[in-house]
C-alpha cells in the first residue's frame, strides 16, 4: 500500500505504559516543517523561509488562510500575503497544505475569530473563493484544533461538522474534485471546556463527517514522553506516544481514512525550564518521531512544529533553531534522522533518511573509533531517501549518518 508522509508541534502528565509495535507500512515518507512563527528574518521573508525549508529537505508545509484577515469586509478579499507565501513555496517545489480558519466579525455578529459563522453558507463561499484562487493545491484542512475553546466556541464536534467541515469540503471539491479534505486537526487534549480528541472523533463520526483524511496534533503531554514511550493507553488524550489510539479511533469512526499529523513539537530547555527537554533529547525525539510515523499504517503527513522558537519563553520553544536563529541538534535530526532499531551482540540495526534530494541518494555510516570517525558502511538509500542497515557496533559505540553530497552529519547515536 503506497503512502506519503509529510514532516511541519501542549503538555500534561500521562500514565506511562509500553507502546505495542505498529504494523509496518510501505517505505514512503514526505518531510515537511512549519514556518509559521519565524521572527527575525530579513529581506524577503517568504523567499528566505521557503529557501530555508528547501535546504532542510522539507517537502510539505502547512499554510493558514485566515478568513478573518483575508475577508475582513464581506466580499472584499486580500490575498497578497498568501500569494507571496505560496508562490515562494511553489518555486522551491514544496507542497502546501492549506488550512481554513478564523471567522470575520461580519459573519458571526462581531464576535471573536473562534466563534463559527452564523451561516454555513458564508464559510462555504470563502472556501470556494480560496479553492478557485489556489486551484493547484490538492491538500486542505478545515479549521484548527476545534476540540479546544481557544479555537472553536463551543468545542462541539456536531457544530464543527455541520457548520464548517462538510460545507467547506463540498465547496472546495466543487472547484477541485481531486482535492483531499482533512477534518479534525485536533489538539492532543481538550483542555478546560474543550472536548478530548477521542470524544471529538467519535462525535464527528456520529455527526456524519465527510473527509478524506483525519488531521491531528500529537504533541507530547509531558516532558517525560518520547515518540515510543510514556503514552496512556486508556486515556482520551492522544499524543505521539499512544499513536495507535488515533489509528483505532479514526478507523472505527471513518473507516480506513488517511492520517495527517500536522503539528508535532518537542520543546527544549533551555529556554523552557518547565516543559522543555535537553537539546540532545529533542534531537533524539525528532528522529524517533519520523520512524514512528514511517512505521504507522495510513499515516501520510508529519509536520515538525516549529522551525524557529518563538520570541516569548511563554510561547512555543519547539523549534529546530533558537529564536535568534542558532541551530539546535534537532535541525540535523530533521534532515538526517538516525535511529537504533535493534542490537544483537556486536550487530546493530539502524534506520534513517537522507534529505534533501530526489531518488536514491548516497550515504555513509560512521563509527567513532580511536578518537576519529571511521566509515563502516556506504550505500544508496531507497528512492525516497530511506535506509535500514546492520553494522558492527556494540553497547556504548557511537554512530552517525553522513550525507556525502553535503558533508552534513546527523547527531551522534549512542548504541544501547
Amino acid at each position: 500500500m503506497a503512502r506519503r508522509l509529510a514532516i511541519v508541534c501542549a503538555v500534561l502528565a500521562a500514565v506511562a505504559v509500553g507502546v505495542p509495535a505498529l504494523a509496518p507500512a510501505a517505505p514512503a515518507l514526505l518531510g515537511g516543517a512549519g514556518p509559521e512563527h519565524q521572527p527575525g528574518v530579513v529581506g524577503d521573508p517568504h523567499l528566505e523561509r521557503a529557501t530555508q525549508l528547501h535546504d532542510m529537505g522539507a517537502e510539505i508545509v502547512r499554510v493558514t488562510l485566515d478568513w478573518r484577515r483575508i475577508e475582513s469586509r464581506e466580499g472584499t478579499f486580500d490575498w497578497e500575503r498568501e500569494d507571496a507565501t505560496l508562490d515562494a513555496l511553489r518555486a522551491q517545489g514544496i507542497t502546501p497544505i492549506l488550512v481554513l480558519w478564523g471567522t470575520p466579525g461580519w459573519a458571526n455578529g462581531g464576535r471573536a475569530a473562534n466563534v463559527p459563522p452564523g451561516s454555513a453558507a458564508d464559510f462555504a463561499e470563502f472556501a470556494q473563493e480560496a479553492a478557485t484562487r489556489y486551484s493547484w493545491v490538492r491538500r486542505w484542512i478545515i479549521w484548527n484544533e476545534p476540540n479546544q475553546r481557544r479555537w472553536l466556541v463551543p468545542a462541539s464536534p456536531v457544530l464543527y461538522v455541520t457548520r464548517l467541515l462538510n460545507p467547506a469540503g463540498a465547496a472546495i471539491k466543487s472547484v477541485i474534485p481531486s482535492a483531499t479534505i482533512a477534518g479534525g486537526a485536533t489538539a492532543p487534549r481538550g483542555g478546560k471546556g474543550g472536548t478530548s480528541p477521542v470524544d471529538f472523533i467519535r462525535g464527528m463520526g456520529r455527526a456524519g463527517a465527510r473527509l478524506d483524511a483525519y488531521a491531528h496534533h500529537p504533541h507530547p503531554l509531558s516532558p517525560a514522553e518520547s515518540p515510543f514511550k510514556g503514552g496512556c493507553d486508556h486515556c482520551t488524550t492522544i499524543s505521539m506516544a499512544n499513536l495507535e489510539r488515533l489509528l483505532t479511533e479514526t478507523r472505527r469512526a471513518f473507516g480506513r481514512t488517511r492520517i495527517w499529523l500536522t503539528e508535532l513539537g518537542y520543546q527544549t530547555n533551555p529556554p523552557d525550564k518547565i516543559l522543555g527537554v535537553r537539546w540532545g533529547t529533542q534531537a533524539r525525539d525528532v528522529a524517533e518521531a519520523q520512524r514512528r510515523a514511517y512505521l504507522a499504517p495510513r499515516v501520510d503527513v508529519l509536520i515538525q512544529y516549529l522551525v524557529r522558537d518563538e520570541q516569548s519563553t511563554a510561547a512555543w520553544q519547539s523549534g529546530l533553531e533558537t529564536a535568534s536563529g542558532r541551530p539546535k541538534p534537532a535541525m540535523q535530526s530533521f534532515t538526517l534522522p538516525l535511529v537504533q532499531v535493534s542490537r544483537r551482540g556486536a550487530t546493530t540495526r539502524v534506520w534513517g533518511q537522507v534529505r534533501p534530494g530526489d531518488g536514491a541518494r548516497p550515504y555513509m555510516l560512521e563509527r567513532f573509533v580511536g578518537g576519529s570517525w571511521t566509515q563502516v558502511a556506504q550505500a544508496q538509500t531507497t528512492a525516497r531517501g530511506f535506509l535500514t542497515r546492520a553494522v558492527r557496533a556494540t553497547h556504548g559505540d557511537r554512530l552517525r549518518l553522513v550525507d556525502p553530497s553535503t558533508g552534513m552529519a546527523s547527531p551522534t547515536l549512542v548504541v544501547t
